[in-house]
């Protein structure tokens, strides 16, 4: 491995640190997923469609319930003319100056092709399909959360060891200085020490510019302070049990919230074809009234009330209403086959992440075993080259094969979390985890 490979590392990793003079807030892996639930903007807009589905399922049921209105008139009137030519000649009546008007009208369904009942049922699927999706936002949130916090785990660690890196190749500079001032060393090892030095500042900058990035991606999410520097804690990488890591697709066909949500659409599609077909019936209702009514001077009707029934049958929608029913079944296949098609989508994502946590856990134990050999390898170089049996570019090379292996040691095991949680996801078991075992 050649010198100039060094920058490659603070481009490939995510090379993160915290200003050493700020203080720094530290938050663990669990404080974290809570007050993104607690603060994010997603969590709370899905809560509030989850509250106006609510508010819709209660308003359809409200039809199931009587219609009752009251109505009154007061007005007044000028003196009219009134004849009544079939009293005589003689006949008049008082010329009255005001009217007044009561009513009151009930009406109850009784039965309307089932309407009522099925868009109760359609409203109440549509209502839980909404909490579905609101708890899928909530894993896709902690998800965010989880890729954010392991990045910014693995940029410290990175940042971390070029930092140390770097004291070393400061010190080798300054050893060869001197060598070089005594003619032990050429130049041109020392300007290759100085080089390392400067690649490696290089790889520092970087990493320091994505901490920035990361940490204030983070702090905006979990709504906090974008000056906020945050430490994370290496307890939630080291102390979680990832034995119960899941081997198929059989949980997530089982609690996939987005499948849970579509499953509850398609149910809602199969009572709105009920209520498309609701047409084909005629409507019955109970009916009552009350009517009361002053004429000064000239009629007072009091405790007038009716009672009964009422049909109403839409001939012409036996004919018309076929293209709604066609249409509502047209809806209710649209969302069948798209619960085919996410239960292949996420079949895929199930084993493409289980693949994924496999090899995060292989490559781990490689890196550990590639660590020794680095540095195994440096320490016989190096004493190849106190010795004069090896030259600076085999010491510079092996150098930075050591730091290669110790950036990929510190950020592999924070690599097997982030896909164990990953994993977790594509079962639907994401939000679990932390309430029980977490919160």
């Amino acid at each position: 491995m050649k010198i100039n490979q060094l920058m490659l590392f603070g481009i490939f990793f995510i090379g993160i640190s915290s200003i050493e003079a700020q203080e720094k807030t530290s938050l663990t892996l669990d404080e974290a997923v809570k007050l993104a639930w607690e603060k994010s903007n997603d969590v709370t807009l899905a809560s509030t469609k989850v509250n106006t589905k609510k508010y819709e399922l209660q308003s359809v049921k409200n039809n199931q319930y009587p219609d009752i209105k009251v109505s009154g008139q007061y007005q007044r009137l000028t003196k009219a003319s009134i004849d009544m030519p079939n009293q005589g000649e003689n006949a008049s009546l008082a010329s009255p100056d005001r009217a007044m008007l009561g009513m009151a009208n009930l009406s109850l369904p009784l039965f309307a092709g089932f309407k009522i009942q099925n868009s109760i049922n359609a409203s109440d699927n549509l209502y839980e399909a909404e909490n579905a999706n609101a708890a899928k936002t909530k894993e896709d949130v902690a998800l965010r959360v989880i890729t954010y916090y392991t990045a910014l785990y693995k940029a410290q660690k990175t940042l971390d060891v070029l930092n140390e890196n770097q004291k070393s190749a400061k010190q080798r500079v300054t050893d060869f200085t001197e060598l070089e001032k005594n003619g032990i060393i050429p130049r041109n090892d020392l300007l290759k020490s100085q080089l390392l030095v400067s690649k490696t500042q290089l790889s520092i900058d970087e990493a320091t510019n994505n901490l920035n990035n990361i940490n204030f991606y983070l702090t905006t999410l979990l709504k906090m302070d974008p000056s906020t520097k945050l430490q994370v804690n290496e307890a939630d990488f080291f102390s979680l049990k990832t034995s119960n890591a899941p081997t198929s697709d059989a949980l997530a066909l089982e609690n996939r919230k987005d499948l849970e949500a579509i499953r509850f659409q398609q149910k809602a599609s199969e009572a709105n074809i009920k209520v498309a077909r609701a047409a084909y019936y005629p409507t019955l209702a109970l009916l009552g009234g009350y009517t009361a009514l002053d004429l000064k001077d000239i009629i007072t009707v009091k405790y007038a009330m009716n009672f009964g029934l009422g049909l109403t049958y839409d001939i012409s929608g036996i004919y018309k209403n076929s293209a709604h029913v066609r249409e509502a079944e047209s809806r209710s296949l649209e969302v069948k086959n798209t619960e085919a098609i996410m239960t292949d989508r996420i079949k895929v994502e199930v084993q493409k992440s289980i693949e994924d946590y496999d090899l995060a856990i292989n490559q781990s134990v490689v890196y550990d075993e590639a660590l020794q050999q680095a540095s195994e390898n440096y320490r016989l170089v190096k004493d190849k080259f106190d010795n004069g049996l090896a030259d600076t570019n085999d010491l510079v090379e092996a150098d930075v094969e050591q730091l290669s292996a110790k950036i990929n040691t510190a950020v592999s095991k924070a690599t097997i979390i982030q896909k164990y949680y990953e994993l977790l996801s594509v079962s639907g078991q994401l939000s679990q985890s932390f309430n029980l075992s977490k919160i």
